[in-house]
């Protein structure tokens, strides 16, 4: 039974590992090429279904009629993600993502949205979707047309399932543009700088205020990379510190999927009815884990995921 559902990007990566950035106009030479599986809602699909039951999860999205959609959909039948939900897309590329990493495991991504742009939201309306959607009690949404992700928030929760909006580009669209679909959404995820861009807020207890005129019953997870994450609710603020990895003997080896591994597992712990505090605790390892690795997906199973965190006590 399916009780997680993430929506939007799936997408083909492909990571150029370099020294440093270029400077506009300057050319450095790659270190190594990698292409792996990637986009936000199918890393964070995999994220939950490593810390899942079989076939818990489930993911909505589109790719193309093409040999990076093939792929791509095998690639997550193999973790055990359902592919019920994904649109096949005619005359329109599968998403790619080219990803820059220097050696501190720092990124610059150019994605191509190509066919993830096209779940529109009808096609979260059929029947197929609407069956998973009754089933979830957790629907992670991420990156789809603005449009989608307010029709799949409001369903699900007519359905009395959690929404989890992680907006990443969208922010573009402002507060009032977000208005919508913030109706809808129990936990909204940013990082420090996209909590930035969107209220124009550097302190943290305003970006809360600006934020939850718009829902005053929203929890905000502020994503805090290495230096861990905060949770904002009903005028409370929960710290969960950042892992020293190199105490632990461990080093970043890339961030891209970081922040998607952390979202999966929050995902999938709270499916489980695990308190917010010890969901957070559980994404963030995973978050910290996953960049120790040199894969999109990096992040870890339930096995390791409870190994890493009993060595942190």
């Amino acid at each position: 039974m399916v009780s997680v559902i993430t929506c939007g990007a799936i997408n083909s990566d492909i990571k150029l590992f370099v020294k440093r950035f270029p400077k506009i106009g300057e050319e450095v030479p790659i270190k190594q090429i990698g292409r792996v599986p990637g986009g936000k809602a199918a890393n964070v699909a995999v994220a939950a279904a490593r810390v899942s039951d079989p076939h818990a999860v489930a993911i909505f999205g589109g790719v193309g009629h093409d040999e990076i959609g093939k792929e791509q959909i095998n690639l997550l039948k193999q973790e055990g993600v359902v592919t019920d939900g994904i649109k096949i897309v005619d005359n329109i590329e599968s998403g790619q993502a080219y990803i820059v990493i220097d050696e501190g495991g720092q990124n610059v991504i150019h994605t191509y949205f190509g066919a993830n742009n096209e779940i529109e939201p009808q096609d979260i309306i059929s029947p197929e979707r609407i069956a998973l959607i009754k089933e979830a009690k957790i629907i992670a949404i991420s990156d789809p047309p603005l449009e989608t992700a307010t029709m799949l928030a409001k369903l699900g929760s007519e359905y009395k399932a959690e929404i989890l909006w992680d907006p990443g580009t969208k922010i573009s669209e402002g507060l009032s543009g977000l208005s919508k679909c913030l109706n809808f959404v129990d936990f909204l995820l940013l990082n420090e700088v996209e909590a930035e861009t969107l209220t124009g807020c550097t302190d943290l207890s305003e970006a809360v205020e600006s934020i939850s005129k718009f829902n005053k019953n929203l929890k905000i997870i502020f994503k805090q990379g290495k230096n861990g994450c905060i949770c904002a609710f009903n005028q409370e603020i929960m710290k969960i510190p950042g892992i020293d990895l190199e105490k632990m003997g461990l080093k970043v080896v890339s961030t891209v999927g970081s922040g998607d591994a952390f979202f999966g597992v929050i995902a999938a712990f709270l499916s489980i009815k695990h308190s917010i505090k010890d969901a957070l605790i559980h994404a963030n390892a995973a978050g910290a884990l996953n960049a120790t690795r040199p894969e999109t997906r990096g992040s870890p199973t339930k096995t390791q995921l409870s190994t890493f965190l009993k060595k942190l006590d």
